[in-house]
């Protein structure tokens, strides 16, 4: 698990604000992927971000599986016309298989000789890496691109083999079996649950809390496994609620989309489904949707666990993030105490909580003037009487 954002020098020192620490500082991004989740990471805190991993799925290898064989053998046996090959990892183990039961060189030479569709570039890669190549291949690198050009080349009689991939293809081996096709299912790997549920449960519950910034998704199972788990702990309503509202879903690419679109969670994705350009998003959006106030003549941004003070970032603790967050709400309004303190996550009802929560948020900020104690009544943020008119109506 990433615990903590890494940050990097800024190599420009007349640069300023939230680059000199990437644009994700101050923003903690959820990673639910099993492959790639380090590359994933990694990119995400060279650009600022505190990463919270929880694998929501794991990939179960076929190798040994019959379902494999039993499919490979039948392919080996009559000739299908065509072979979707969807996804780079399942393609290569499909071939590693094969070479395991000795029925390699069949294979290659079967698929040699037959229409070779694939999805996407890194399946490509795959498919010449073998020694094959592709007849074509979507440029949008999607299943509905491949079902289209199917449909309209006719299937009707054609022997269709599709290499699974783990998730369902919403649609396409069915339209494929009405068009008149048949259709064979090459499973060359499962999704299954983790092994360890834990971190999964406590990516929820950061999700829950608004802990989260934003939840990255780079599979349709992570997706579904997540929203599978909420349901089973009974938070499913609070989790479309934090995804509706306060936390980013990112997915991707729009496949991946599709179990959380299904509940009605609208989510972002790139333009090139890959996780450079997911990261870029991220880097957009999150910045993008911080509240930006001119407090005290200084220029105050608030992310999800820092803050930027004229574009020095400065961790605040969750408390004080709290306490933060509901003064923001009303800028320049008087916030009453007793509203701070139910503000507070389980402080009870001592309102001297609030007071000890807010001494450590004006030494976080350093600049304590940004806070105002109004005696007797609560506390404000000092927005500058510029800005005054601008929130006047609260």
């Amino acid at each position: 698990m990433y615990e903590q954002q890494q940050q990097r020098p800024d190599h420009d020192p007349s640069s300023q604000g939230a680059e000199q620490h990437g644009p994700l500082a101050g923003f903690t991004v959820g990673v639910t992927a099993a492959r790639r989740a380090d590359e994933l990471g990694a990119l995400l805190q060279r650009r600022g971000a505190a990463v919270l991993h929880a694998p929501a799925l794991r990939i179960v290898p076929l190798a040994d599986d019959s379902e494999l064989l039993a499919a490979t053998k039948e392919l080996l046996d009559q000739a299908p016309d065509v072979v979707v090959a969807t996804t780079a990892i399942g393609f290569r183990g499909w071939v590693e298989a094969a070479d395991g039961w000795g029925l390699g060189e069949q294979l290659i030479a079967r698929l040699a000789g037959v229409e070779l569709l694939a999805r996407g570039p890194k399946v490509k890669g795959a498919i010449r890496a073998a020694g094959l190549t592709e007849e074509w291949s979507p440029s949008s690198e999607s299943m509905a691109e491949v079902l289209d050009r199917l449909l309209e080349e006719g299937v009707e009689g054609r022997r269709i083999a599709v290499q699974l991939h783990g998730e369902p293809l919403p649609g396409f081996v069915e339209a494929l079996r009405v068009g008149g096709a048949e259709v064979v299912g090459v499973p060359v790997y499962r999704w299954m649950p983790p092994e360890d549920i834990s971190p999964v449960d406590r990516l929820l519950d950061a999700t829950v809390s608004r802990g989260l910034d934003a939840v990255t998704f780079t599979s349709a199972p992570a997706a579904a496994s997540l929203l599978s788990r909420a349901e089973e702990r009974g938070l499913l309503p609070e989790l479309l609620a934090a995804l509706h509202h306060d936390v980013l879903p990112a997915c991707v690419g729009p496949v991946t989309a599709l179990p959380l679109q299904a509940v009605g969670v609208d989510t972002v994705s790139p333009e090139r489904f890959r996780l450079g350009p997911l990261v870029q998003l991220l880097c957009k959006e999150l910045p993008g949707r911080a509240r930006a106030l001119p407090v005290a003549g200084h220029r105050v941004e608030i992310r999800g666990h820092a803050v930027l003070v004229d574009g020095c970032l400065k961790p605040v603790p969750p408390a004080g993030m709290s306490l933060l967050r509901a003064l923001s709400r009303r800028p320049g309004w008087v916030v009453p105490r007793a509203d701070l303190l139910r503000a507070l996550p389980g402080a009870g009802k001592d309102e001297h909580a609030v007071e000890t929560a807010m001494a450590r948020l004006r030494t976080a900020l350093g600049a304590p003037k940004l806070i105002q104690t109004v005696v007797k009544r609560g506390y404000r943020l000092a927005l500058d009487p510029a800005a005054d008119a601008k929130y006047s109506d609260g």
